[in-house]
């Protein structure tokens, strides 16, 4: 079994990557499932029901959310009835939505957990306690368990691949917006990357416009960040091969896909 993760979504840009190129990758890579993080799908900024929809439509089969998903309050109105999101599941008890989702492909069930970081973000519940506890749930219906974990440091995401390691597929790190190069299969089969990357603006500051950036760093004076919807983009994943008995992970690599990378051709 394959899965197709696909990074950070960030405004038009990434959503335009996401029509164009996501049909593309699931022809050539040929993916069992495919699911997007799409919490800065709108403007940067959460994600709206018309887009959700879209997701789904360019073929993703899953959409993961993470600290922007309350941002555009108008996801009230459809979380609940969204089968195929998931949003951080340590928000606090009562939050609208569900931190884990199963979907189906091919006859398998596939559990996809959302969980959010603490360390340099909003306080929220123990994603450690929290996760735990929805691993052993999903256990009971599949081997195939697949963790979107959105958070800023690197050491957290690595103390939860190694905390997750042989009882999940795979833990991928999302909110950084920076695809990083350590994408291996830890020792007890789980597959782990510290962050998938972005999809959205490619010449700006992860996804939002650098002049904004650039005098926020410079002036210390409040900015409000825009997100560009012109210019050249870029779209980040990975790609996990999972052997669908076991739910071991046995390989994962990474796709980037712009103007720089000698394998934009490719697609």
């Amino acid at each position: 079994m394959k899965i197709l993760f696909v990074g950070d979504v960030v405004g038009s840009m990434g959503r335009e990557m996401i029509s164009e190129y996501l049909p593309k990758l699931k022809k050539k890579h040929l993916p069992d499932f495919t699911i997007v993080n799409g919490e800065n799908a709108a403007s940067g900024r959460g994600i709206t029901e018309k887009i959700y929809k879209r997701f789904l439509q360019d073929g993703a089969d899953m959409v993961t959310l993470g600290n922007h998903t309350w941002d555009n309050k108008d996801i009230f109105e459809f979380i609940d009835s969204s089968k195929k999101m998931v949003r951080p599941a340590n928000f606090p008890e009562g939050t609208p939505g569900s931190g884990l989702v199963f979907g189906e492909v091919h006859g398998k069930t596939i559990a996809v957990i959302n969980a959010q970081g603490r360390t340099f973000m909003p306080p929220l519940d123990d994603p450690f306690k929290i996760v735990d506890e929805l691993v052993d749930e999903a256990k009971k219906k599949t081997s195939v368990i697949f963790v979107d974990f959105h958070a800023e440091a690197t050491s957290e995401k690595q103390a939860m691949g190694w905390f997750l390691d042989g009882r999940v597929s795979a833990v991928i790190g999302t909110h950084t917006h920076v695809q990083t190069a350590d994408n291996r299969v830890l020792p007890g089969g789980t597959a782990f990357m510290c962050d998938v990357g972005m999809t959205g603006p490619y010449d700006e500051v992860l996804g939002m416009s650098k002049d904004s950036v650039l005098k926020r760093f410079q002036t210390s004076l409040p900015v409000r960040f825009e997100v560009p919807k012109d210019g050249r983009k870029i779209l980040s994943a990975c790609l996990i091969d999972i052997d669908n008995k076991t739910g071991k992970a046995k390989k994962i690599e990474r796709i980037l896909i712009n103007q720089d990378h000698p394998f934009m051709a490719e697609y």
